[in-house]
């Protein structure tokens, strides 16, 4: 059995890249929850449940690719 340790370290890191991404953008999309919770009306908080909800929908696409490359009926 070969192991291809140059493979296994990109693919290790590039996990590792895209799970402090992902991490990072839902705590934006939390940040701007909270901050819509504070001030209730206004244009700010339209922009901040905008952010919001940009964010969450990112990490919701970066999941559903990663469940796109696992499964291999959905190809």
């Amino acid at each position: 059995m070969h192991i291809d340790w140059s493979a296994l370290a990109r693919v290790a890191a590039v996990s590792l890249g895209v799970t402090v991404v992902v991490v990072v953008v839902f705590t934006l999309g939390v940040l701007g929850l909270s901050r819509a919770a504070d001030r209730r009306t206004g244009p700010a908080t339209t922009l901040a449940r905008a952010q919001a909800g940009l964010c969450f929908l990112a990490c919701a696409v970066v999941v559903g690719y990663g469940i796109y490359l696992i499964v291999p009926q959905l190809h």
